[in-house]
């Protein structure tokens, strides 16, 4: 499954670059002919990308080890082993940091960074096998009917091979009495749950975003808590791509609806870029397809709202959707509020989303504000210019006597590493700031 925002993953204006912290996750720029989009073609070509002619074989931890050079490199995810070594120059976070996988389980780096790819989809032509077990003989055990029970596990990877032996070899006349639960599923948490969704209707927003509503199938409900995201996700050229999402609401301050009829629509605010692999297909997608949703999950919680007097709100482009539901949070159940404000960041005057609807509601909430800023100069345009600057947060950010503040930031990775530096600066702690990710 691949990731496909532009070019690169994360794309290089993504908010999901950045970590809790602030700090950038490393990242290069691809090379002419190293999209995604060229990596899908080079698996599809039919070239040999593990050297071993379409076999697959069983990997010994003592192998895996061999393979640790920038031309020879393997790794294992969750049990199965990739020679990712065609994947380099591919990697939108370089070299180096593919190499902090070599020859070594990176199921654990992976799930760091992005634990929803498919990586199986993605791989497919990088896998050279199943990684070996090796027998735990302080798992043996003996049992009636199966005398010997052999256990076998592969640390760390999550694979058990289990061995029966018969004491005696001919056919069993019982079996015994079903254990309680017998024959029953337990959800896995380390897999996304992705549900069969309707586009029901796109909406403008501005000349290249839109509001693409998908109704859930019927009778299923997803609540998704504010802050979090959803993956989306469809094949393209044969292959899973798949991208996160926060969802907003259809409108800034919607009318009072039942939890049922929330729960059964999602709305996502989707800007569609002409040479987006995910995007130009959506843009292009008719009413009534279908979609695969996933999640939701995010690392925001309800917790650090609490008691928070002061919510600041710095947003850039699409960085924006995440703050959409935080101020309808602030206004209809956060009575400790008493100030909201949005410092909202684009390029001209047009890229402004929902800017009506925030002038709206900057008229009847007194207790919200909005301010502009825009980076491309226009004659016409009569609010501030420029990019983010200490001087334009020193006047933003207020911190009365008695208040409790909560800075949160969303955005492309400049914007955000910038934002998060110069509010440090303004002697705000880490525990007053939130990043959103993707």
């Amino acid at each position: 499954m691949l990731n496909v925002p532009s070019q690169s993953f994360p794309a290089a204006g993504s908010q999901q670059r950045v970590t809790p912290t602030g700090q950038s996750r490393n990242k290069v720029a691809l090379k002419p002919g190293h999209s995604l989009l060229d990596w899908i073609r080079l698996t599809k070509s039919g070239r040999d990308l593990t050297g071993l002619r379409g076999r697959l074989i069983e990997v010994t931890e003592e192998e895996l080890k061999k393979h640790n050079t920038r031309n020879d490199c393997w790794t294992c995810i969750r049990g199965m082993v990739y020679n990712v070594s065609a994947y380099m120059d591919f990697h939108p976070g370089g070299e180096e940091e593919l190499m902090r996988a070599a020859g070594i389980d990176s199921t654990d780096l992976f799930d760091q960074v992005h634990r929803w790819v498919n990586y199986e989809s993605m791989l497919k032509e990088c896998l050279v096998g199943r990684m070996a077990v090796k027998p735990n003989p302080a798992l043996q055990e003996v049992f009636l009917f199966c005398p010997v029970l052999i256990v076998q596990t592969a640390h760390s990877i999550g694979k058990v091979q289990v061995c029966l032996h018969k004491s005696v070899k001919e056919k069993w006349t019982k079996v015994g009495q079903p254990l309680e639960h017998h024959d029953t599923f337990i959800q896995c948490k380390d897999q996304l749950f992705y549900r069969e969704c309707v586009l029901v209707s796109k909406t403008d927003v501005t000349h290249d975003t839109q509001v693409l509503r998908l109704q859930l199938p019927p009778g299923s409900h997803m609540q998704v808590p504010v802050g979090r995201h959803v993956y989306l996700k469809t094949s393209l050229q044969g292959t899973d791509v798949v991208k996160p999402y926060t969802p907003v609401d259809q409108t800034l301050i919607p009318p009072s609806r039942s939890s049922a009829e929330m729960a059964s629509d999602l709305h996502l605010m989707i800007k569609m870029y002409p040479d987006g692999l995910l995007t130009s297909h959506l843009a292009n997608l008719p009413i009534g397809s279908s979609l695969s949703v996933g999640g939701p999950e995010g690392s925001f919680t309800m917790r650090i709202l609490r008691d928070v007097t002061h919510l600041y709100m710095l947003a850039a482009g699409t960085g924006f959707t995440p703050m959409a539901r935080l101020i309808r949070l602030a206004f209809q159940d956060l009575t400790s509020i008493r100030k909201t404000k949005l410092m909202f960041f684009n390029r001209q005057e047009r890229d402004i989303l929902w800017c009506s609807q925030l002038d709206e509601l900057c008229s009847k909430e007194e207790r919200f504000e909005v301010e502009y800023v825009l980076s491309e100069r226009a004659d016409s345009w009569k609010g501030r210019r420029g990019r983010i600057d200490a001087c334009m947060l020193q006047n933003f950010l207020e911190r009365p006597e008695d208040s409790k503040c909560l800075v949160c930031v969303c955005g492309p990775t400049g914007f955000t590493e910038l934002a998060v530096q110069l509010v440090k600066e303004l002697d705000f702690s880490e525990e007053e700031i939130h990043i959103f990710q993707g």
